[in-house]
């Protein structure tokens, strides 16, 4: 009998998992991952973490399977927290459930569980796991899209790699989310009708701003509005002689200075915000609502337009650098000069896009076909083919 050892979080996705592998004849064992101990910054009424180890530990006892909690705080503060101030710092906005899979769940935690025996590590994430082979015929593994289209969570999962996946099972993936809160209910765990946490990976609900605030201090900076009729968004196209001239003229970024717009008010730290935020500028009066379209932590200074369709927020082409670069499908690998069409998403829940992506000398050049909202440095860029996410990179 193969051994599944199940990432039990306390909700309903990872508890039916854990039902239909035993179902299957698995012989399961649920971990909850404690991940933080500081409830200063988490909305206790919320998600709080000893509520969803409570949770857990009935479900494994309602499944009649073993139960243990682990303590990977203090991995967890080393290669997810400090990487996030470290990135917030600079001025990027880094995605803590994707590095959260990568570096916790199916590293550290899937290590303590092959350590227990495991053959295999299973989680509540809606998406599937497949195989190929590969033109010299290896067997490759494929991370597929979940078949529910409004909870598809392959995006987290885009830096996984082939040993990971190889362990990998995603029970819950050909369901839909209501599927799973029925058979949740049939089975009369307490999980059924739980609502879905928001917070940081396996933390709780989180206070952003008081979170960061721990190490990020607040320093009084300005909030300058671009306008529309900026020059810079109205400068001609030059005439490029190679593809690549293109791709790098269009990947780069403006330069604003507060010489450019004009001043709408004071806020208290450019490293708390993120291109595309609305919220928290506290700044009114303007026809449309404000957006943030840039942030320099050097001068601490944010850069705002007004309204969704502001041009500062609009763009067609992103670069990854070469070591950003991640491939879930190694066999597919693009060398300097070749270039691949593909779908892909710059965000969690939003639709797939048709893009090309470029393999060039110093990285990878990602092209939509139309212009996307609010391309993030720190964020991920996933690419699918068809319903499969082949790889990904970090936004630069």
């Amino acid at each position: 009998m193969k051994r599944v050892i199940v990432g039990l979080s306390g909700g309903v996705d990872s508890s039916v998992a854990a039902y239909l592998l035993k179902e299957q004849g698995y012989e399961v064992i649920g971990l909850f991952m404690k991940n933080w101990h500081d409830d200063s910054v988490t909305i206790s009424d919320e998600c709080p973490w000893l509520d969803d180890s409570n949770d857990a530990m009935l479900v494994a006892e309602k499944l009649g399977i073993p139960f243990q909690t682990v303590d990977l705080s203090e991995a967890y503060k080393t290669r997810i927290v400090d990487y996030m101030f470290n990135e917030y710092e600079k001025g990027r906005t880094p995605n803590p459930d994707v590095l959260c899979n990568r570096e916790i769940k199916f590293d550290v935690f899937m290590d303590i569980a092959l350590g227990l025996g495991a053959d295999f590590v299973a989680t509540g994430h809606y998406c599937r796991k497949s195989s190929t082979t590969d033109v010299s015929g290896n067997k490759v593994f494929q991370l597929l899209a979940g078949k529910d289209n409004n909870k598809d969570q392959s995006y987290f999962l885009c830096q996984l790699s082939q040993q990971q996946l190889a362990k990998a099972l995603f029970p819950i993936g050909e369901l839909t989310k209501p599927e799973v809160r029925a058979i949740a209910a049939d089975q009369n765990l307490i999980t059924a009708d739980k609502k879905d946490s928001q917070g940081l990976c396996f933390i709780g609900k989180v206070r952003l701003p008081e979170f960061l605030q721990q190490q990020l201090k607040p320093k009084e900076g300005t909030i300058i509005e671009i306008p529309e009729s900026f020059s810079e968004y109205h400068k001609a196209t030059p005439d490029f002689n190679t593809k690549y001239d293109e791709l790098k003229y269009k990947s780069q970024k403006i330069k604003y200075s507060e010489l450019d717009g004009k001043y709408m008010g004071n806020q208290q730290g450019a490293h708390y915000f993120t291109k595309g935020q609305r919220k928290g500028l506290a700044v009114g009066g303007t026809k449309e609502p404000l957006f943030v379209i840039d942030t320099d932590v050097e001068t601490n200074i944010i850069y705002t337009g007004q309204g969704k369709k502001h041009p500062g927020l609009l763009k067609n082409v992103l670069l990854v650098s070469n070591d950003e670069i991640h491939w879930v499908r190694e066999d597919l690998i693009l060398s300097n000069g070749e270039c691949l069409r593909v779908n892909a998403r710059i965000r969690y829940r939003q639709p797939l896009e048709s893009a090309t992506i470029y393999k060039e000398n110093e990285g990878l050049f990602v092209e939509f076909d139309n212009k996307q909202s609010a391309i993030t440095e720190g964020q991920f860029v996933a690419w699918y083919l068809d319903d499969e996410l082949v790889g990904s990179g970090v936004i630069s």
